[in-house]
């Protein structure tokens, strides 16, 4: 019996079946660039990035990266964008910092610390819902305050954590600080955020809500969801995400300094967009935004190994986020040549 030819809309869809599907999952994109690049400078530093220690330092740099994801990620599903995360948490930082020096106790001083950040998202929010500023330019406006808040309490000074506050807490209650077991508590705490906020994504209404206001704005108002108000809770949850970044931070450095998270500040929007969150909205999850996170962290950590100086890094971190985006093009054209 011969054998009967393909049709040929069958054989086009056949030859792009498996590059559309790895293509169109940036998730598997990502994890198999997260494993090319460990290897690669598991190779070049002959086996010192794969040194436990070393694995420690990725951890922690993780967990500051984290929590900035977590809040920006949530804004970008929404629909919406927040430049000032890295100003709002360098702030709160700064602010935990000179009130733990002027004698508050340490929970109190964390609770204030992370009402700081609150704060300040909710006046992005009203920047953005009551002025109908964009958020671009909203979040740039109050990035710019915030670093000016610093400057004003710092004053050009570094504001170490009293010792007594280490003497009478343990290093290990402060915020971001300790092990257990063996493994950095902030990141045990944010990746564990993490899976709770992916769960809330996909589960419950809340997150289905996140998604159809991202997506579709007039069909989310149709069907009941006020985009204001989820708008409002959003930027107050990035707020609240940033404050803990910055806490984190300070919290490992037992001090504040006015650099803060400046060379972080784009770290949660570059690990989003690398894990499939587009800047449109409606689309991504937190499984490929903590993808994005590895591939960014092991990356930066891979050229930091390697001595590459701050410079190289930004050029690093610029480069991996002009690949997402291009990447993202190429992923629509291939899903309209399957559909077609």
């Amino acid at each position: 019996m011969s054998n009967q030819p393909l049709n040929p809309s069958e054989d086009k869809k056949r030859n792009y079946s498996i590059l559309s599907l790895i293509l169109r999952k940036r998730t598997i994109m990502m994890a198999i660039l997260f494993v090319v690049i460990l290897t690669t400078f598991a190779i070049i530093t002959e086996g010192r990035k794969l040194d436990p220690r070393n694995l420690m330092n990725i951890l922690n740099m993780m967990a500051v990266s984290a929590f900035l994801t977590q809040g920006v990620a949530l804004l970008m599903i929404s629909g919406k964008l927040d430049l000032s995360t890295g100003a709002n948490g360098t702030l709160c930082g700064m602010f935990l910092a000179f009130i733990l020096r002027e004698g508050v106790p340490l929970i109190p001083a964390l609770m204030l610390a992370l009402l700081v950040g609150a704060v300040f998202g909710l006046v992005n929010a009203a920047l953005v819902n009551e002025l109908n500023m964009a958020p671009f330019i909203a979040t740039l406006a109050t990035s710019l305050i915030g670093t000016g808040f610093v400057i004003l309490i710092a004053q050009n000074r570094i504001i170490p954590i009293r010792e007594t506050v280490l003497h009478a807490y343990g290093s290990h209650m402060l915020f971001g600080f300790g092990n257990f077991p063996g493994i950095p508590v902030s990141a045990l705490l944010a990746f564990i955020l993490m899976a709770l906020i992916g769960v809330l994504l996909h589960k419950t209404k809340f997150g289905r809500q996140i998604y159809l206001v991202g997506g579709n704005p007039q069909a989310a108002m149709l069907c009941g969801i006020n985009p204001k108000k989820m708008s409002y809770i959003l930027f107050i949850i990035c707020g609240l995400f940033s404050s803990a970044a910055g806490i984190t931070l300070v919290s490992r450095l037992q001090s504040a300094n006015m650099q803060g998270l400046v060379a972080q500040r784009f770290q949660g929007i570059t690990a989003a967009v690398l894990g499939g969150i587009i800047l449109g909205g409606g689309t991504g999850g937190m499984l490929g935004a903590f993808v994005g996170l590895l591939v960014l962290n092991t990356f930066t950590n891979g050229m930091t190994v390697q001595g590459a100086g701050p410079g190289w890094q930004h050029v690093a971190s610029g480069s991996l986020l002009v690949f997402a985006l291009t990447l993202e093009f190429f992923q629509k054209r291939q899903s309209e040549k399957v559909v077609a």
